[in-house]
């Protein structure tokens, strides 16, 4: 079944395991890049907003949140594998932009995502809920830019599936507090914005500076949208640095 905002289909009666698939990146930035990898086993960095906002979201917080959004729009369905790409067309880097090494390059996005749904549901209904869900989360949750949805039917359940408690879902992740940074250093300012939860060190430090870019990781608060808070973050960054220093990049990590 195809519809104008992406597709569905059904297949068997068993699905690949949940959780954020890879396909490779782009190299580039070597320890940092294989450590992008590694961490998200393998996942990708995507890109949040425009290339104005130099911000970008890693693609296992950004499945999390997508994930949760499917369960909460459809109890009788249990969210499965999903992943995020470029939607087609293939978009390219910009120019001079700078990015972390890792990414998708900036552009329209497509979310492929897996459900098993009780039996006896209708899966074109559910599947529209699921759908509607995710575009909503992609926008209002993270800022991401997704231009289509594919979904894919894996399984029939006997009974709607147990929700287990939010914590529960969330992956560990390494942490690195700004406790004892200097004053008006890039970790203090970037950790004194509203929206940050903390600093975090999921590709190594939390702030990386190369003459190209100043690069800073971070988890946003619960409730907070992703792109938001980086933009704040890029703000402060840019108001307390030297009028010649590097573009700001902010990694988002984690979502609380």
């Amino acid at each position: 079944m195809s519809t104008g905002a992406g597709r569905e289909t059904a297949e068997g009666e068993a699905g690949e395991d949940a959780g954020v698939g890879s396909e490779g990146g782009r190299t580039g930035g070597g320890g940092w890049t294989a450590s992008v990898r590694g961490a998200l086993a393998p996942g990708l960095l995507l890109p949040l907003g425009d290339l104005a906002d130099g911000a970008w979201i890693a693609e296992r917080a950004a499945a999390e949140v997508l994930s949760e959004a499917m369960g909460r729009a459809a109890p009788d369905a249990a969210p499965g594998r999903v992943r995020v790409r470029s939607a087609a067309g293939s978009p390219t880097a910009e120019p001079g932009a700078p990015e972390p090494p890792g990414a998708l390059p900036r552009g329209p996005l497509r979310v492929e995502a897996e459900f098993a749904a009780v039996a006896g549901t209708v899966l074109p209904e559910v599947a529209e809920r699921l759908r509607t869900a995710l575009f909503a989360a992609a926008d209002e949750l993270l800022g991401l830019r997704m231009d289509a949805v594919d979904l894919r039917a894996t399984a029939l359940l006997d009974a709607p599936p147990e929700r287990p408690p939010a914590e529960a879902e969330r992956a560990p992740e390494a942490e690195t507090g700004a406790a004892g940074a200097e004053v008006g250093s890039p970790e203090a300012v970037a950790a004194a914005v509203p929206g940050v939860a903390r600093l975090t060190g999921a590709f190594g430090r939390p702030v990386h500076r190369t003459a190209d870019q100043l690069r800073v990781e971070l988890a946003t608060a619960a409730g907070r949208r992703a792109l938001d808070v980086a933009r704040a973050v890029r703000g402060a960054l840019r108001a307390a640095a030297e009028e010649d220093g590097p573009p700001v990049v902010v990694v988002v990590t984690g979502t609380r």
